[in-house]
């Protein structure tokens, strides 16, 4: 009985101390052994590994590329434009005793890795023209301010693999100021369009109206010469009728000027009774018409 109160305490501290000396490593992961806070082994390959129990303690990194999305910084250009830059870096733990020693932890080397990251692109971007980034020079600019960031984080153990800007976009003060020019010079084309198409209407108009009149006076050249043409020949058959019998010609102008004058049969005449208006109408007419 008192042999197996000794054997089972001395098990379970037999597996605590197994257990608290191995420790395991993912292929993800790489390991510092750290003994009362100093290191003491560095781990970077995947499996089991043994610490000392107890006085040992392990720190894990991640060995996968790591994303930075950095918080957006405005950035004043060479010609005092100024642009909000939103940048995004990727990284890795390439010295992970340098890294725990440096920064400690991936918190702090996100912050300090911002810092240089923003400092960098105000530095570079600040030196070139609003025009300059917004075209394809901006990888050329990337470009330097990878490098330059990269040299600052290998003290941290750290190595940079990507700095790229997310978006680039103006202030909102500066946007709604475009915005506004924008429209104020679309309002200007507009009507600037709408005077040369009002010009264009009144050309098409004018020479319109020039056609019209032309037209309207050739036709009224043609009509005059028609009915000049017209009263010419109604002269001509007059002039023939009355060559061949002119008493029968003056009694037919003479009922034409009758119909005329008696129409509506409310007519009063006042004339003498030897009138030559009304020689057909006495007994002289009588042989005129027999004549015929």
């Amino acid at each position: 009985m008192k042999a197996s109160k000794i054997i089972i305490p001395g098990i379970i501290v037999f597996i605590v101390v197994i257990f608290q000396s191995l420790f395991i490593v993912q292929e993800i992961s790489q390991a510092i052994v750290l003994q009362f806070g100093d290191p003491k082994k560095i781990v970077t390959k995947a499996g089991l590994n043994f610490k000392l129990p107890f006085i040992q303690n392990v720190v894990y990194l991640d060995r996968r590329i790591l994303n930075l999305d950095n918080a957006p910084e405005e950035v004043i250009a060479a010609d005092q434009k100024r642009l909000i830059v939103d940048a995004i870096a990727r990284f890795k733990i390439v010295d992970p005793l340098k890294f725990y020693i440096s920064v400690g932890n991936e918190r702090v080397a996100r912050s300090r890795l911002s810092t240089i990251i923003n400092s960098r692109i105000r530095g570079v971007l600040g030196k070139q023209e609003l025009a300059t980034l917004l075209s394809t020079d901006r990888a050329k600019q990337m470009a330097i301010i990878q490098n330059d960031v990269n040299n600052e984080a290998q003290n941290f153990g750290i190595e940079i693999v990507d700095v790229r800007i997310k978006r680039a976009d103006l202030p909102p003060a500066n946007s709604e100021a475009i915005y506004k020019r924008m429209q104020t010079e679309r309002e200007r084309e507009a009507k600037e369009f709408r005077a040369q198409g009002a010009e264009i209407a009144q050309k098409i108009r004018s020479t319109a109206d020039k056609d019209v009149t032309v037209l309207l006076a050739e036709a009224n050249k043609k009509s005059e010469i028609m009915k000049g043409e017209g009263d010419g020949l109604r002269n001509k058959i007059f002039a023939d009728a009355f060559g061949r019998d002119p008493q029968f010609f003056g009694f037919y102008r003479a009922m034409q000027a009758y119909e005329k004058a008696l129409i509506g049969g409310e007519t009063s005449l006042v004339l003498s009774p030897d009138s030559e208006f009304f020689k057909f109408f006495g007994k002289s007419a009588t042989p005129a018409i027999k004549k015929r």
